[in-house]
C-alpha cells in the first residue's frame, strides 16, 4: 500500500509544494502559524505517541543537492531497517516580508504519527536553482570534400563544420546514397567514416537538417562525385590472379594491400600502391612491346574478357562496375587464373608460321596459310571472342560461288576470322580467306584450341597478301 499521505506540520505565509518519496506533489494552503493537532493518527486511525521533531526532520528531509546537471526537487527514496522509508524534499520557500515578521518556521512533511513543532527548530536553508541558458545556435562553417569536388576516393571520411561545439539539439547529417559507416562527434566536427566506401563515379549528397539551436533556416545540401578507378591498380589485381604475364611486386615491404580488407582493397582501386611490374621470362617482344603499366593497352583488354568468361559476365574487354566488384571478391576469395597464360603470334612474311606461348615457353609451333589478296588477314592484335569445337562457316568465294564447309577446333578473333583446322594441299602461304589455317591432320590443331582461351591474344604480323 501506499505511504500515508504527509501532514502540513507548519508553514509561514507562503506555499508549500513538497514530493513525498513515491513522487507525488503535495501542495499545502496558505496558513500562518497553522498547527497539527496534537495526537493526529495515520489513516489507519492508531495513535502514536509523538517523536522528537529534529530527528524527523533529519531522517525525512536529505540534503538538496544541485550539481552535475541535476535539478533540485528531484525525487529520491532510501532504505532503512530493512524496509522502504519515504523521503521529502523541500522544492519552493518563498520568502517573504510577512514571513519575515511571523517569524521563520520550517516546513516539515512527515508521515504516520503527527509531531508537535518543537520550540527550537533549525531553519531549513534553501539552494536557488537556475534556468540553463540555452545552446548558442550554431552554422556550418565548411564541409570536406568540399561542395563539388570530383575525382574523390570514395573511402574518404565526410566531415562538416559547425560554428561552435555540436550539442545534443544538433541533429547529425545524412548521406546518399546509403552505405554502412558511422557518424562521429568531437567539438565542431561531425565525421562520417564509411565502412567500406562508395564506388566509383559515385554522386554522394550530404544533407544538414534544420534544427532547435542552429541558424540554419533550411537544410542545407553539398555534394560530391568518386573518381574512376586506377588503371594501374587494374594490373596489379590481374597480375596477382595470374591474368597477365607480368609480375608485379610493391616498391615498400609492407606496400601489399591486405586481400580480406574491402575497405582498404576500394581505397588502393583509387590509390593504388607504388610498386613495379616485370614480364615472366620467355614471352616475344611482339607481345613485351605492347605493355605500358597504368595505361589501357591489348594485354589488360586481353585478360578483362578473361576473366569475364571466368566470371560469366559479358565479354566485352571493358572493366566496368561488375568487373571490379567481382575482381576485389576474387582477389578477397584468392580465386586465380586456372587456364594459364598464352599468347599467339602469326607471321605472314615467308613461310607463314604460327607460334603459341603458354606460361612463357614457345609450346607449338606450326606452318599456316593467311588471307588472300581479295580477302586478306589484317595484321593487328586481336582478343579471341568465341570458340567452337565444330561449326559451319558458309559465305561466297571471290569467284561468287558460295561455300558451307564444317571446320574444327575455331577461335574468332577478328571479325570473321579465326584460327581453326582446314585441309590443304600444303601450307605456309596466302591461301584462305582471312582465317588462320591449321593442317587438318595430327593433333596440332586440336592442341592449339586447348590451349587457347577467351581473351588470348592473336597477333597478326607481315606484309597482308
Amino acid at each position: 500500500m501506499r505511504d500515508p499521505a504527509p501532514r502540513l506540520v507548519a508553514a509561514d505565509s507562503c506555499a508549500a509544494v513538497l514530493w513525498d518519496g513515491e513522487g507525488a506533489r503535495v501542495e499545502a494552503e496558505d496558513r500562518v502559524g497553522a498547527t497539527a493537532p496534537a495526537g493526529a493518527n495515520h489513516a489507519g486511525g492508531h495513535g502514536h505517541a509523538a517523536a522528537d521533531p529534529a530527528a524527523t526532520l533529519i531522517d525525512a528531509i536529505p540534503p538538496v543537492v544541485a550539481s552535475g546537471g541535476s535539478r533540485a526537487g528531484t525525487p529520491t527514496s532510501g532504505m532503512a531497517g530493512g524496509g522502504r522509508r519515504p523521503s521529502w524534499k523541500i522544492v519552493t520557500v518563498a520568502a517573504s516580508a510577512a514571513a519575515v515578521l511571523a517569524g521563520a518556521v520550517v516546513v516539515v512533511a512527515v508521515t504516520g504519527t503527527a509531531h508537535h513543532p518543537s520550540a527550537a527548530r533549525p531553519k531549513p536553508s534553501t539552494v536557488a536553482t537556475h534556468k540553463q541558458k540555452p545552446p548558442a545556435p550554431v552554422s556550418v562553417v565548411s564541409v570536406s570534400p568540399a561542395n563539388g569536388t570530383t575525382s574523390v576516393n570514395g573511402t574518404s571520411p565526410i566531415t562538416v563544420t559547425y560554428s561552435g561545439p555540436i550539442t545534443s539539439a544538433t541533429p547529425l547529417p545524412t548521406v546518399s546514397p546509403r552505405i554502412a559507416g558511422s557518424w562521429q562527434t568531437s567539438g565542431d566536427q561531425a565525421t562520417f567514416t564509411p565502412q567500406v566506401g562508395f564506388t566509383e563515379d559515385t554522386r554522394v549528397t550530404v544533407k544538414v537538417p534544420p534544427s532547435a539551436g542552429t541558424t540554419t533556416a533550411a537544410a542545407i545540401h553539398f555534394s560530391f562525385t568518386t573518381g574512376h578507378y586506377s588503371m594501374l591498380r587494374l594490373a596489379q589485381l590481374l597480375s596477382q590472379l595470374g591474368y597477365i604475364p607480368l609480375a608485379w611486386t610493391p616498391t615498400l615491404s609492407n606496400g601489399d594491400v591486405a586481400t580480406t580488407d574491402a575497405g582498404a582493397q576500394l581505397a588502393a582501386a583509387y590509390d593504388p600502391p607504388a610498386g613495379t611490374f616485370a614480364f615472366n621470362s620467355g614471352y616475344p617482344k611482339a607481345l613485351t612491346s605492347m605493355w605500358s603499366a597504368g595505361s589501357d593497352n591489348e594485354i589488360i583488354t586481353g585478360a578483362v574478357r578473361t576473366f569475364e568468361f571466368d566470371q560469366n559476365l559479358t565479354m566485352d574487354g571493358d572493366a566496368g562496375p561488375q568487373v571490379w566488384a567481382r575482381l576485389l571478391r576474387a582477389v578477397a576469395r584468392d580465386e586465380r587464373n586456372q587456364h594459364g597464360y598464352t599468347y599467339v603470334w602469326v607471321t605472314q612474311a615467308g613461310t607463314q608460321t604460327l607460334d603459341l606461348y603458354h606460361n612463357g615457353h614457345l609450346a607449338i609451333t606450326s606452318a599456316v596459310n593467311t588471307g588472300i589478296a581479295a580477302s586478306p588477314t589484317d595484321d593487328g592484335t586481336f582478343p579471341v571472342y568465341l570458340r567452337y569445337q565444330v561449326t559451319q562457316m558458309k559465305g561466297k568465294n571471290p569467284d561468287g560461288t558460295k561455300y558451307d564447309d564444317t571446320v574444327y577446333w575455331v577461335s574468332y578473333f577478328n571479325g570473321g576470322d579465326a584460327v581453326h583446322a582446314f585441309p590443304r594441299g600444303g601450307y605456309g602461304w596466302y591461301q584462305s580467306l582471312g582465317c588462320v589455317e591449321l593442317p587438318s591432320y595430327g593433333p596440332v590443331a586440336e592442341n592449339v584450341w586447348n590451349l587457347i582461351t577467351y581473351g588470348t591474344l592473336v597477333t597478326v604480323t607481315g606484309p597482308v597478301a
